[in-house]
């Protein structure tokens, strides 16, 4: 039963149109977690994003940073090298559900007002790693074929 789990959560086919995918939504989303975390590429780190979440009623902020910051640092790392792309994707498409709803819906759907459209392509992106997986170029494809 652990190992049919195991590969289910891994099993890939093994086409190179996830390498796209995953490559770009893993730059985009190592990089703001990076800003949450670390303040790094401009950011406000994890005080400053957590203030700012405070001010939006997403409480405690700190926590609510270290948890979205997290799952984009992480989830954006196990994205470029193709590991647990079906976790980490599903954990970031959540990350996106929350960011849509709470913070950009009410704008509508358009960037130039902080609306959803940019979260709702990086919703898109990881809902399709989710159903694919990482592909032929992940590490999930190679410990499928030895799980």
């Amino acid at each position: 039963m652990k190992n049919s789990i195991v590969k289910n959560v891994l099993s890939t086919p093994p086409s190179w149109a996830p390498l796209a995918l995953r490559l770009v939504a893993g730059i985009i989303f190592f990089a703001h977690g990076a800003q949450k975390l670390f303040g790094w590429f401009g950011g406000y780190g994890l005080e400053g994003t957590g203030g700012w979440m405070d001010s939006i009623g997403l409480s405690p902020g700190v926590l609510m940073a270290a948890l979205a910051g997290g799952a984009e640092f992480f989830g954006g790392i196990a994205l470029i090298l193709g590991v647990l792309v079906r976790p980490a994707a599903f954990g970031l498409a959540i990350t996106m559900l929350v960011a849509i709803f709470t913070v950009h819906f009410q704008n509508g759907l358009f960037m130039s007002n902080n609306g959803y459209e940019f979260a709702l392509a990086l919703f898109a992106m990881m809902v399709a790693l989710v159903i694919s997986g990482g592909g032929a170029a992940s590490i999930d494809r190679q410990l499928s074929r030895e799980a």
